[in-house]
Formats: C-alpha cells, structure tokens, sequence
C-alpha cells in the first residue's frame, strides 16, 4: 500500500484519486509520518445495502387479514 504525505497528496490530489481508480490500490495519507487518512477505490457493488435480504424471507399465511383474538397470545392487554 502506498503511503504519500498530506502535503503532497493535497498538491496533486487528483491525479493521486485517478490512480487509485485505476489501480484498485488504496493509499494512506501521513500527517507527520503518521497515518491519518485512506483513500480507497469505490466497489459499487459490495456496498449497495438496498435488497440484501432478496429472497432470505417466506410468507407462510395470510399477512392482510388480523389474527384472531386467540393466536394473540403475550400480546392480549386489557382496557
């Protein structure tokens, strides 16, 4: 992983973000000789968090209709 100091990441950040791009290789930014930040290349496709649950769930019955007073079980309470 390559390591660039803030001063020069700051003077050239663009090219430093088109490298990362087409590299697929993060780089860690130093303050002083210690690591503050890490630029890393973006995977669209493992971050996405909108249908991860795809297909994992199964209706089973009737999800429109009440259960009956019954089937309430812990969930009675009294007026």
């Amino acid at each position: 992983m390559k390591k660039i100091p803030a001063g020069k990441f700051k003077a050239n950040c663009l090219a430093i973000m088109d490298e990362v791009q087409a590299k697929h290789e993060a780089v860690i930014i130093t303050k002083r000789g210690k690591p503050v930040a890490k630029l890393v290349p973006v995977a669209l496709d493992e971050d996405d968090i909108f249908g991860f649950l795809a297909g994992k769930g199964k209706v089973t019955g009737d999800i429109v209709s009440p259960l009956p007073p019954e089937d309430w079980g812990d969930l009675k309470w009294s007026l």
